[in-house]
């Protein structure tokens, strides 16, 4: 059985899912990241904020 130029598509379509789903899934990783960093910075901030009225 000879190959012919479409035998490894396949393997292309295999290839590119993957990669797609990864960088859809380190992008989020990422995003939530960010966001849990934020939410601590406005805790942070609102903290300092309210420390002195408990003094």
């Amino acid at each position: 059985m000879e190959t012919g130029p479409f035998d490894s598509l396949g393997w292309i379509e295999i290839v590119v899912t993957g990669a797609i789903a990864l960088g859809l899934g380190f992008w989020q990783l990422w995003s939530v990241n960010r966001e849990i960093a934020k939410d601590k910075e406005k805790a942070a901030a609102k903290d300092r904020v309210e420390e002195p009225k408990g003094q």
